[in-house]
């Protein structure tokens, strides 16, 4: 049995809810013993519900999914939820304002990260309409720190790479060429990696900026809160 407080997974994506998983379950021995780590129940509503209404600019949709995933898991005894998907938290107040659950916010655990680096400027890669939301730079300037984007023809590419390659778990070697000479061409002290399927394109590749892995920062936050 796990020990601590119940982790609900709200999943959206598979890899980067995989990714998140299996970091809380690896690294929990720290906190609680040999084989050890929180008790974990995870939901994950199809990838394409969701990307039916963001495509579609549909957020109270992509709200409503997130709704019924937490309600699953709040059933279930999770007395505490993540997502480890970025783009969906453009809809995190409205999903999390009225919940009997306490949330942990990727990009504000992602921040606080950040500050406590003393980064100043960080560059943000992710879906499209991650990056050109203000869920990064929204949290980021409350600590003080700037946020860069890639150009506009970069964010069209890492989009392509995300959703052709990434969430289905494939990793070209171009594609790691290509997102390593992307977080190079950004002027910055740090990069945030605000897709949690971009750490399979970057693990191992050299890349020589610092990164900030949005996905196994959520998991060690969540692993934090439950042992406390």
């Amino acid at each position: 049995m796990g020990g601590g407080r119940h982790i609900g997974i709200v999943a959206v994506s598979a890899e980067g809810a995989a990714l998140c998983y299996r970091t809380i379950a690896a690294e929990g021995s720290a906190g609680f013993g040999r084989h050890g780590h929180p008790r974990m129940t995870m939901d994950t509503i199809p990838l394409r519900e969701y990307m039916v209404h963001i495509n579609a600019g549909r957020w109270e949709g992509v709200a409503t999914l997130l709704r019924e995933s937490a309600s699953l898991l709040e059933r279930a005894g999770a007395d505490l939820l993540i997502c480890p998907d970025n783009t969906v938290h453009r809809v995190f107040d409205q999903v999390t304002f009225d919940s009997k659950v306490p949330w942990l916010h990727i990009a504000q655990e992602v921040a606080a990260v950040a500050a406590t680096e003393h980064y100043r400027c960080v560059g943000v890669l992710g879906t499209k309409v991650l990056m050109e939301s203000n869920v990064y730079p929204d949290v980021f300037s409350a600590q003080g720190i700037e946020t860069v984007l890639p150009t506009a023809a970069d964010r069209e590419r890492l989009d392509a790479l995300i959703f052709d390659e990434l969430v289905n778990g494939v990793v070209h070697a171009s594609t790691r060429a290509t997102i390593a000479k992307i977080m190079a061409g950004l002027r910055c002290d740090a990069v945030a990696l605000a897709c949690t399927e971009i750490p399979l394109a970057v693990d191992g590749a050299g890349i020589r900026v610092p990164t900030l892995d949005s996905t196994r920062i959520l998991a060690r936050a969540a692993l934090r809160h439950a042992a406390g």
